[in-house]
C-alpha cells in the first residue's frame, strides 16, 4: 500500500524558482554552500547577542533574514555541482547551533532578570528541537526516511523570530517547547510504527535475518 504524502506545516523546499536566480548571482562571487551554512550560523550567533541584550525586534529580524541564508546553501550545492555528504552533516549541525545561540540569548536575558519560567521554557524548547533531529537521523541511520514533523526548523524559525519582534517572547516559548518536544514523540511513534510494519512485512515474507542489537 502506498504510503501517504506527509504533512507538514510548511514546505520543506523552496521553490526553484525562486532560489535559482538567486544562487546564480551567489556562484558568480565564488560562495561555497559550506560558506552559506557558516555564515548563516553567524547571523543567528548575532542574533543570540542582541536577545541577550533585550533587543528582541533586532534580533528577530536578523534571525529571520540569516536563517533564509542558510536556505539557500543546499540550492547553490545543486547549482554548482558541490553537494557533498559532509556539506549535509555540517549544515544539520550548524542548524541545530543556530537554534541553540539564539535560545541560549534568551535564557541569558531572563536569568539576568531572575525569570526561571522563561529559562525552563528555554531549555525544553532547546532539548525539544534537537529531538526532533536526533529522531530523524537516527531512523535515516537505520534505513527508514522520516520526513514527518509538525514543528521543524522552518516552523520553528518563523515562531521563534515573530515573538521576538512582537514581543511576545514568552507565548512563543510556551508554544515552542510543547510543539517541539510534541513533534519528537511524532516521529518516534512515526518510526516505531514503520519499523513494527516493515517487521510485519519480512516476517511475512519468510525472512531468516538476523537482527542486529
Amino acid at each position: 500500500m502506498a504510503r501517504l504524502k506527509p504533512f507538514t506545516l510548511l514546505p520543506h523546499s523552496v521553490p526553484r524558482r525562486i532560489t535559482d536566480p538567486i544562487v546564480a548571482v551567489i556562484a558568480r562571487t565564488g560562495a561555497t554552500p559550506n560558506h552559506l551554512t557558516a555564515l548563516g550560523f553567524l547571523g543567528n550567533v548575532g542574533a543570540g547577542v542582541l536577545a541577550a541584550r533585550g533587543d528582541f525586534l533586532a534580533a528577530g529580524l536578523v534571525m529571520l533574514a540569516f536563517s533564509a541564508v542558510d536556505l539557500l546553501d543546499g540550492a547553490l550545492a545543486r547549482a554548482t555541482g558541490r553537494a557533498t555528504a559532509f556539506g549535509a552533516v555540517f549544515d544539520s549541525v550548524l542548524d541545530r547551533l543556530s537554534e541553540a545561540a539564539v535560545l541560549g540569548g534568551l535564557s541569558f536575558y531572563f536569568a539576568q532578570r531572575g525569570e526561571r519560567e522563561e529559562i525552563a521554557l528555554c531549555f525544553a524548547a532547546l532539548v525539544g528541537s534537537v529531538m526532533v533531529s536526533y529522531v530523524k537521523a537516527r531512523a535515516e541511520a537505520h534505513g527508514l526516511v522520516l520526513k514527518e514533523g509538525l514543528f521543524t526548523r522552518a516552523e520553528r524559525v518563523l515562531l521563534v523570530a515573530g515573538g521576538l519582534i512582537i514581543s511576545q517572547v514568552r507565548i512563543a516559548l510556551w508554544i515552542l517547547a510543547v510543539m517541539a518536544n510534541a513533534t519528537a514523540l511524532q516521529r518516534l511513534y512515526v518510526a516505531w510504527d514503520r519499523f513494527r510494519r516493515d517487521g510485519a512485512m519480512q516476517a511475512e515474507g519468510g525472512g531468516d535475518e538476523e537482527n542486529e542489537s
